[in-house]
């Protein structure tokens, strides 16, 4: 893994970038995808001066769990979602004929649309591809990413089963008796190959995109949830691992318990990880999958932000039966043993630690042991209290400065909310030095505190950059409907806006660090 010298670059110079979800991007097909909405981003931000683009996890999406990212039926997978037809006609793998009429709004994702029209693409491709493609391509992709056959034979089985759950397939299947898994996969080896060739095709697609950022100087920032969903290739496939009864139903799953904003906490239902067994065999398998997935995600991005990143140090267990967090534990994590073990196998990680919600000395001791820099919200810090943790006074060097996350109001919305008092208003604006009660220029005041602050690194949701309301809000915590469809229609990134940002990056020594040329000898 190339992973070295990326964690120098976020803790050793000033750097700045930009926060929007492949997802979110411009195109004509429904949902942003790794076409040419991609590469026009990249120069945005290139020409932006900007170092950096964060996105979200890259896993395919289900509307069983409200599209979310974060509840992925695959860790490993890229989301088939994102694969850009328009690249698919350039390879002659569609045809013009193959594109059916379509009308998709470019301010959101309508998933209920774009899901069964992507699929009739993707199966058109697929036609195509068995008949013109050398295989070999393809058996090359598998070879490279060893998770896949099993990935393949999950899906299949899914489609065969109607989409039931894992723990609802009959019992050989449930418990991968081999003999099943084989008799499955010999009876479903064209449906297995399919699921193949998407991701074939999210990896191919992937790869060129990737090595084009590097190109324009850009690195990418991923995203990892700590958990994986019950009803996930990974935890059919390494059960063991996880807190689960025979039958495959979770003993404990994750939450965090009640707080200042939920009174009853929240029950994710993630099956939680068996970081405590007493088994070494047990230990060594969970270690092997972590080290595999860890080793995935730096193959697709430069670094990572580890959601709930809490959970290493102590994490919130729920007894199952129980419908709400109330009445979960916590429970000691695995420490910092886990990451020198991967830092052993995998080198130095670059990791940024998503250390919001109720952090103790102890997280923050596993964070600051570890270098990892944690993130600061700006819209956490205008509440009168000087040692406000998230007022940029109170920043150390190495941290992340964000003006908001995907899961937080925008900016202007913050600030035109009814939960706002007009003194946190007054406040916020005073901070950055500014006594207007303009709501439209407050994004502008977020980014200044940001990029002027002493954080090592600067992230701005795109959404802040462009100063939208809650109307363009990403996700709201704790519902299902609404969420992950915004998306930035073409003619709000524009050259001024660009030129806007590389002025705010430039005068806070933010700027890109030129690559140095290599003196010819004489």
């Amino acid at each position: 893994m190339k992973n070295n010298n990326q964690l120098q670059t976020i803790t050793d110079k000033r750097a700045s970038g930009i926060l929007m979800h492949v997802s979110s991007l411009p195109g004509e097909y429904g949902i942003g995808d790794l076409g040419s909405g991609s590469y026009q981003f990249i120069d945005f931000l290139a020409a932006a001066g900007q170092n950096y683009w964060q996105i979200l996890p890259l896993g395919p999406v289900s509307p069983m769990f409200g599209n979310s990212p974060y509840m992925s039926y695959a860790a490993f997978a890229g989301n088939p979602l994102l694969i850009s037809p328009e690249l698919l006609l350039r390879e002659r793998l569609i045809q013009p004929s193959d594109l059916s009429p379509y009308n998709f709004s470019p301010y959101s994702v309508a998933f209920d649309q774009v899901m069964p029209w992507k699929k009739k693409i993707l199966a058109a491709a697929w036609r195509a591809f068995q008949a013109n493609a050398a295989p070999g391509n393809l058996e090359q992709t598998c070879k490279k990413l060893p998770w896949i056959r099993d990935y393949g034979l999950f899906m299949a089985l899914k489609h065969t089963f109607n989409q039931k759950a894992w723990f609802q397939w009959p019992a050989d299947l449930r418990r991968r008796d081999p003999a099943a898994l084989k008799k499955a996969a010999k009876q479903l080896e064209q449906e297995i190959s399919y699921f193949c060739f998407e991701q074939y095709l999210f990896y191919s697609q992937w790869r060129k995109l990737r090595n084009y950022a590097a190109e324009k100087g850009l690195l990418l920032i991923g995203d990892l949830p700590i958990y994986v969903g019950l009803d996930s290739v990974d935890v059919w496939s390494n059960q063991e691992i996880f807190e689960l009864s025979a039958a495959g139903n979770p003993i404990h799953v994750a939450g965090v318990p009640p707080d200042y904003f939920s009174k009853n906490g929240q029950r994710w239902g993630n099956p939680l990880y068996r970081w405590n067994t007493k088994k070494t065999a047990v230990k060594k398998q969970l270690h092997d999958w972590w080290a595999r997935r860890l080793e995935t995600i730096f193959s697709t991005v430069d670094v990572i932000r580890i959601d709930h990143f809490r959970g290493f140090e102590s994490y919130w267990s729920i007894p199952a039966k129980e419908k709400t967090a109330i009445k979960g534990t916590w429970k000691k994590g695995p420490g910092i043993q886990f990451f020198r073990d991967m830092e052993k196998r995998l080198g130095k990680l670059p990791i940024i630690a998503e250390d919001l919600g109720i952090i103790t000395p102890k997280v923050e001791k596993l964070r600051d042991d570890l270098n990892y820099p944690g993130m600061k919200i700006l819209l956490f810090a205008f509440d009168g209290q000087p040692d406000n943790p998230y007022l940029p006074q109170n920043y150390t060097k190495n941290c992340v400065v964000y003006s908001g996350t995907h899961d937080n109001d925008t900016a202007v919305g913050w600030y035109l909310s009814e939960d706002i008092s007009p003194e946190t208003r007054r406040l916020a604006k005073l901070y950055a030095y500014c006594n207007d009660d303009d709501a439209s220029t407050f994004h502008r005041q977020m980014i200044y505190l940001a990029h002027s602050s002493t954080a090592c690194l600067a992230i701005l949701p795109m959404q802040d950059v462009l100063g939208f309301g809650n109307d363009c809000r990403m996700n709201t915590p704790g519902t299902t409907l609404g969420n992950w469809q915004w998306r930035c229609a073409p003619e709000f990134i524009t050259d001024t806006l660009a030129e806007g940002l590389r002025q705010s990056t430039r005068m806070f020594g933010r700027l890109p660090v030129p690559k140095q040329k290599k003196k010819k000898n004489k």
